[in-house]
């Protein structure tokens, strides 16, 4: 009896210890971090999150350098020499998606950085300032976040380099961030930070164009920021999902939370403009066979070019006036921060027709659901600022040809109200009660983040 009740006592204690093991490997198993085992993604958003790299790669450069106009009159915000994403938050195959697409785990990974950066591209951060990773990339981003914000350097730990010191330094207010790769036609345009769609990356972007994109971001919010906050004011930061945001857009936190109200929105702007862009080609066809000595001094691919570019201007003025909350109000100073950053590339020693190289080669192929396809309203703008400067022959060799003062007459003015009602700050359809009314980055001002309160 003894021996069997010993018995019994093993087997009940090597139970417990196989339970115990069992246990724990289950735990390890739920805490793995992510790699890419070959399994099928889905390739639409892989190619997004390639994009979204390849965006970042190109906007943190141009933000290092936009630091150096050290504008005395511009309101300030701070910046990092490297731009984070975590994968944390996204389905198992998604994040698969993302080691695949980016090198991108779980893990606060490094997916672009300026000159002189103290990190290197790919690299993993292990603590923030004593915060250990622990399965916790929104925390230590918010952290991130928070300490940039100081202006002060701080202390992070990366995987095989040890301890860095970073560095925040202050640019013109004015964030510039790409749109996740989960919502890619997204697009809001705010005083503190503007959300560009991921279709810029398709005009395979020079450095010049990339930093016009976060001069005229910083313009933006310069020029109109005044008017916006009479709209709509707000500046509830602190334990926000706009400390995630302005970090690392891939998070699909954010995305998540605005995707109806987005999705809704760009489907109404992209039937639009395919409307139109089917009464313009009409309109073009007939302009074409009644126009013959002009149709005659034209071959075919440039008659296409043209019309394409034509079309695209028109879908531009779509664009605008299909903004809504904040960014409707944004909208109407969109011509102010084409001069502001035309006058700032001068001063950086770039191009100053870097906005008209961009907004040719996205008019060429068509995308205009962004800010930097100018409408006849802006480039007759834009043009009195440049013949001012001398010039107008580099314009018009920009353009190919089609001088600003021929593409207005062509095609008559094209102003916001064109698209829709004129603004008015009393616009009952702008204020109704629900959470995107003033736009997807004032949403996101309020949202509180992942398990916490606001604060």
């Amino acid at each position: 009896m003894q021996r069997t009740g010993s018995q019994g006592f093993v087997r009940r204690t090597c139970l417990i210890t196989l339970w115990g093991l069992l246990a724990t490997l289950v735990g390890c198993a739920s805490n793995q971090i992510t790699v890419d085992d070959g399994r099928k993604v889905d390739e639409t958003l892989l190619a997004q999150i390639r994009a979204y790299g390849a965006g970042e790669r190109l906007l943190r450069p141009a933000i290092a350098r936009s630091a150096e106009l050290r504008d005395r009159e511009c309101d300030k915000q701070w910046e990092l020499p490297f731009s984070l994403a975590s994968a944390e938050k996204w389905s198992d195959d998604d994040r698969v998606a993302w080691v695949r697409g980016l090198g991108v785990d779980e893990r606060p990974t490094v997916v672009a950085v300026a000159e002189g950066a103290p990190v290197r591209l790919g690299a993993r951060i292990e603590a923030v300032a004593g915060l250990k990773f622990e399965h916790n990339a929104e925390k230590m981003l918010a952290q991130m976040a928070d300490l940039r914000d100081a202006g002060k350097p701080f202390n992070v730990n990366v995987m095989g380099q040890g301890a860095v010191v970073v560095t925040p330094f202050q640019v013109c207010r004015g964030y510039t961030r790409f749109a996740p790769p989960s919502t890619p036609l997204a697009q809001d345009y705010h005083w503190l930070l503007s959300i560009h769609p991921l279709e810029l990356t398709q005009a395979q972007l020079n450095a010049d164009e990339a930093l016009w994109v976060v001069l005229w971001t910083q313009g933006l919010s310069e020029e109109g920021g005044a008017r916006m906050k009479t709209y709509h004011y707000g500046t509830k930061i602190v334990g926000t999902l706009y400390n995630v945001v302005t970090l690392a857009t891939g998070l699909k936190g954010a995305a998540l939370a605005a995707e109806g109200a987005m999705r809704a929105a760009q489907y109404a702007a992209t039937k639009a403009a395919t409307e139109l862009a089917k009464q313009q080609i009409m309109e073009q066809a007939r302009q074409f066979a009644m126009d013959r000595l002009k149709s005659a001094a034209l071959d075919v691919a440039e008659r296409t070019v043209r019309a394409t570019a034509l079309t695209s201007m028109q879908q531009a003025a779509v664009n605008r006036g299909a903004l809504g909350g904040v960014a409707r109000v944004g909208a109407t100073v969109f011509d102010r921060a084409d001069a502001w950053a035309l006058t700032r590339m001068s001063q950086l020693r770039a191009d100053p027709l870097a906005g008209y190289t961009l907004h040719q080669k996205l008019a060429e192929a068509g995308l205009a659901g962004n800010a930097f396809v100018f409408d006849a309203d802006r480039l007759g703008s834009l043009n009195k600022v440049a013949q001012a400067r001398g010039l107008q022959e580099r314009v018009a060799a920009v353009l190919k040809g089609m001088k600003p003062e021929d593409l207005i007459t062509e095609h008559g003015a094209m102003p916001l109200a064109s698209a829709r009602a004129a603004f008015s700050y009393e616009d009952p359809r702008e204020t109704a009660n629900q959470p995107f009314a003033f736009g997807l980055v004032a949403a996101l001002l309020e949202m509180p983040m992942h398990g916490q309160g606001a604060k």
